[in-house]
C-alpha cells in the first residue's frame, strides 16, 4: 500500500466513526463538521473564518448554518454596529451531538494508536507536525492562502 491507499483507509474509517454520529441525529457530513469545527476553534466564530479555515465552499457553508440554525443548534449574533458581521455559536441543545463526536473522535484516536508506545506516539505526533509544517510552507511558496486547522 502506498501512502495514498493509507490516507484513505483512515479517512475512511474517521469518516465511518462519524458517521454513527451523523445519522443518531440526522445531520449532514459538514454539518457535524461545523458543530465540531466551532466546539474546536471557538477563535473562529463567523461564516467566513468557517469557510477560510477549513477551506470550504461559502454556499455549502451557508446551507449548513442556515440547517443548524432552523434545528436550534447553532446561535447567530449580530456584531453591535456592523449588520454584516455574524458571530456564529453554539447552542446548549448541541451539546449531546459534540459530546458524541468527541467520544467518536477519541475512539478513533484509541484504535488509530493502539500498541504504540508512548515514544512510538510522540514520534507520530512530531513527524505528523513536520508534515503540516511543511504542507504550509509549500503553499506558501505557492502563493496559496494560508489554511488552518
Amino acid at each position: 500500500m502506498n501512502f495514498w491507499d493509507h490516507h484513505k483507509a483512515i479517512t475512511c474509517y474517521y469518516e465511518l466513526l462519524m458517521s454513527s454520529v451523523c445519522q443518531k441525529y440526522q445531520l449532514r457530513q459538514m454539518e457535524y463538521d461545523i458543530l465540531m469545527f466551532l466546539h474546536h476553534n471557538p477563535q473562529y466564530h463567523t461564516a467566513a473564518d468557517i469557510v477560510r479555515v477549513r477551506n470550504s465552499t461559502k454556499s455549502h457553508v451557508s446551507t449548513s448554518l442556515k440547517v443548524l440554525e432552523e434545528r436550534g443548534l447553532i446561535e447567530k449574533k449580530v456584531a453591535d454596529g456592523n449588520k454584516k458581521h455574524i458571530d456564529v455559536y453554539l447552542s446548549a441543545s448541541a451539546q449531546p451531538i459534540i459530546a458524541e463526536g468527541l467520544e467518536a473522535q477519541r475512539q478513533f484516536a484509541r484504535d488509530m494508536l493502539q500498541g504504540l508506545s508512548e515514544s512510538q506516539i510522540a514520534a507520530c505526533k512530531q513527524a505528523f507536525q513536520k508534515i503540516c509544517d511543511n504542507a504550509e510552507e509549500c503553499l506558501k511558496m505557492k502563493g496559496m492562502a494560508h489554511h488552518e486547522s
